[in-house]
């Protein structure tokens, strides 16, 4: 059975930076993608970014555009969201999600794409 687990996630002030993991386990295949999205309290999920292994084809949502970096890790199946210049509005509860192999299409932000999802880490921004 695929788990994803989380970690990283924490309070940290406007401005700061967080470095989020996502870490799958009972898998060992070097052709997935994982994406990471987040949901704030009484909003819908959003996508944030997403990557491919096997391409190294990324995406990521205009509202995180040069402050969030996505990198993957091999075979592990890992991946990890570095986020910089954090803002109040980065508060959220972020999730990473998988599916194996990566999808031959346009990666993006979309739900349905992942067979596979974490439990979330909380990250939270102070002003």
């Amino acid at each position: 059975e695929v788990q994803l687990v989380e970690s990283g996630g924490g309070l940290v002030q406007a401005g700061g930076s967080l470095r989020l993991s996502c870490t799958a386990s009972g898998i060992t295949f070097d052709d997935y993608a994982i994406g990471w999205f987040r949901q704030a309290p009484g909003k819908e999920r959003e996508g944030v970014s997403c990557i491919s292994n096997s391409d190294g084809r990324i995406y990521y949502a205009d509202s995180v555009k040069g402050r969030f970096t996505i990198s993957s890790d091999g075979a592990k199946p890992a991946a990890y969201l570095q986020m910089n210049s954090l803002k109040p509005e980065d508060t959220a509860v972020y999730y990473c999600a998988a599916v194996f192999p990566a999808p031959s299409w346009e990666l993006g932000p979309w739900e349905d794409e992942y067979d596979y999802w974490g439990q979330g880490t909380q990250v939270t921004v102070s002003s």
